[in-house]
């Protein structure tokens, strides 16, 4: 059975220290191909580098919305120099929980990230948390955008004004085990057209490894969940939520 976890953080020595190359193979062994997504500056050239040499990978550059106090006009240059190994942009946003950086810094970020998105035709893997008010005017100014709302946890009408838009909605550990009855309402129901996997590791350690450092191999327990809710094979959960990547990201 193969899986695609499209958002995950395996190439960042920040979050996985000594444990990447572990984490790696035990992930390709599961039969697990990874979307790794750039955080920052750094962290996307990290991406690329360590695309280069783990076969089981492809690379997704950008600056979170907590990160873009510290800059991201390298993005661009980043993507100049390395267009053919990029498959996205990303992941970026606008993080109003936090507020880590200036919510003007933010938004301007993400409309330049977004130019570059439209510019080289790549999709966008988005972060959006208590920001959809200002997330969608700015999101309609692109015409042509396609991508994922990443971790996606918000209402009901949320979910729609991006099914509307045509995005897709990135599914992770949290449907595993939230005890939220309006978020598990929503990963129930979701058809599975609209959904990507992903386990944005070392963060949301799906059920029943909580506690656990979380890697791309545990997309499957991911796969898993959503076969059981809809009575399904998780080989069939497999293969519609790949098709659905490889069509976002043109693997």
């Amino acid at each position: 059975m193969k899986l695609i976890d499209t958002h995950c953080h395996v190439h960042d020595l920040d979050f996985f220290q000594d444990k990447r190359e572990e984490a790696y193979a035990a992930s390709v062994k599961a039969g697990v191909t990874m979307i790794c997504v750039g955080t920052s500056e750094a962290s996307s050239r990290e991406a690329l580098e360590f695309v280069r040499t783990h076969p089981a990978t492809h690379a997704v550059v950008g600056v979170h919305p907590h990160d873009t106090r510290e800059g991201w006009s390298d993005i661009r240059t980043i993507v100049e120099q390395h267009r053919e190994n990029i498959v996205g942009i990303g992941e970026i946003g606008l993080d109003y929980f936090y507020d880590h950086s200036p919510r003007d810094v933010q938004q301007r970020a993400l409309r330049e990230q977004l130019a570059l998105a439209v510019e080289y035709d790549l999709p966008v893997s988005f972060h959006v948390r208590e920001a959809f008010d200002d997330f969608w005017p700015i999101f309609d100014e692109f015409k042509g955008v396609r991508g994922v709302l990443h971790s996606f946890t918000d209402t009901e009408e949320n979910l729609q004004k991006a099914l509307d838009r045509g995005l897709f909605i990135g599914i992770n550990g949290i449907s595993t085990f939230t005890k939220d009855v309006l978020q598990r309402t929503i990963y129930d129901v979701l058809p599975l057209r609209h959904i990507l996997l992903e386990t944005d590791a070392p963060y949301l350690t799906p059920s029943p490894f909580r506690g656990k450092m979380n890697i791309p191999a545990y997309v499957e327990f991911v796969a898993e969940y959503h076969a059981r809710a809809r009575g399904i094979s998780t080989e069939e959960v497999a293969e519609v939520t790949t098709q659905n990547a490889k069509k976002l990201f043109r693997l």
